[in-house]
């Protein structure tokens, strides 16, 4: 046990950063200002991971965390601080993440802030489980695969709560409720919902027959889901959500189950926004899109570019990507099921790519560096969800003959730590 210890800073994944004979102590749930007690859970050779037992003397730079489960879910590690202190700490923690990782100096520009810290969520993946013989819905105990029933999430957008009660009600009575593992819900910018129901194949049937009706008359769009992807069945509805990436524009972009959005619809207006701009595209330009989606970025990118091909490994968001440009007018997108590794190669052979736009998972794109050296586009902007990959990829990017010319957080996961960011790479003469 470690008493009276000091939170200084924070980390990188949330946890709080105390010092204690020589140690650093990562206690998460914690804010800068608190003196805690906290109990030692893991301990190496230079660090400490500790669990807060006692807060001793609370920071000033706390608030009471809305959600009655915060604390208790794995979902949100920020809560107990208001957004302000929030967006400080993801500016400073993306800006050392970057020193440290590439050794770079930025420039850094400021976090783009959300106007919304609360029901800002477009999709969630909703536990299932049996807690005492009685059906559970809601969201892993932290640490755990056990199940914390809840009625109402605080991050959700309000469609997706108002389903959640809907499913909440439904489920327990369903044909073999002991056979839904999850119900992943979304909502999109016309306020469609769209329900996938998670459950063993034996009871699919069973399961949509009970649920199609109740469905319909709530007008969700519903599908079951048995396995990987491909199992994918549609009960009843559209396809497809719909998201407008361009504020004050009619571009439209659809997406199907098992294809990927934003979380947050409003910060990716803002995020496509500042792609666009950065690109500063004239209409001469050839744009690759790695890891492209259904369109999100080439899509509105097209409207400025002579050619935009966008690349991605998923074939039904190629397929859907496809449908986009088309359904909005645009001929000069072009979209491959590539995987990312190969494509710069492969497709610079007979003209270079004057900008690269790659979006890559949390794992990141280092497979790619490499060819970008080689291609040797002008511009690279880098899309990324996690800082430390980010600045892993960046570095032999920096080494081998780009310069930095700003990178800039935003905030799309209010009340966590993660953080979305772009960097404009450009490269020197």
């Amino acid at each position: 046990m470690i008493d009276d210890l000091l939170i200084e800073t924070l980390a990188y994944g949330g946890a709080g950063i105390g010092r204690h004979q020589g140690k650093a102590i990562f206690v998460p749930y914690t804010a800068p200002g608190d003196r805690v007690r906290c109990r030692v859970v893991r301990e190496k050779k230079r660090y400490v991971v500790g669990e807060l037992v006692r807060l001793e003397v609370p920071s000033d730079r706390r608030r009471t965390p809305p959600c009655p489960v915060y604390g208790v879910c794995g979902g949100c590690q920020w809560q107990h601080m208001p957004y302000a202190e929030q967006a400080r700490w993801k500016e400073r923690i993306f800006s050392e993440a970057l020193r440290r990782g590439c050794g770079t100096e930025g420039p850094f520009l400021p976090l783009a802030k959300t106007d919304g810290e609360w029901g800002y969520r477009s999709r969630v993946q909703f536990k299932c489980g049996q807690s005492a013989g009685a059906f559970v819905m809601g969201f892993y105990r932290r640490g755990s695969h056990s199940v914390v029933n809840i009625e109402h999430c605080p991050i959700a957008a309000a469609p997706i709560n108002k389903a959640l009660g809907l499913f909440r009600n439904w489920l327990p009575g369903a044909p073999r409720p002991d056979s839904i593992s999850q119900v992943e819900m979304a909502v999109d910018d016309e306020n469609g919902v769209r329900a996938t129901v998670h459950c063993l194949e034996a009871a699919a049937e069973d399961l949509g027959a009970y649920l199609a009706p109740l469905a319909e008359e709530a007008g969700l769009s519903l599908f079951l889901q048995s396995g990987r992807k491909d199992s994918l069945i549609r009960v009843r509805g559209d396809d497809n959500l719909w998201i407008r990436p361009l504020a004050g524009s009619d571009l439209r972009l659809g997406y199907g189950p098992g294809g990927f959005a934003q979380v947050n619809l409003e910060q990716n207006r803002e995020l496509v926004r500042s792609v666009r701009k950065a690109a500063g595209l004239t209409g001469r330009e050839r744009v690759l899109d790695l890891f492209c989606g259904m369109g999100n970025f080439s899509v509105p990118l097209a409207l400025d570019a002579e050619e935009v091909v966008g690349v991605e490994g998923y074939p039904p968001s190629i397929a859907r990507a496809r449908k986009n440009a088309a359904a909005n007018g645009v001929s000069n997108a072009n979209f491959l099921v590539m995987e990312a590794e190969g494509a710069v190669s492969a497709l610079s052979r007979d003209r270079a790519f004057d900008l690269v736009v790659l979006d890559p998972p949390r794992t990141g794109a280092f497979g790619v560096t490499g060819e970008l050296l080689s291609a040797r586009p002008k511009n690279i902007l880098y899309v990324s969800c996690d800082p430390p990959t980010l600045a892993r990829d960046l570095a032999p990017l920096l080494r081998g003959g780009y310069e930095l010319r700003w990178s800039r957080p935003f905030d799309l996961f209010p009340q966590t730590y993660h953080v979305e960011s772009v960097t404009l790479l450009t490269r020197r003469p």
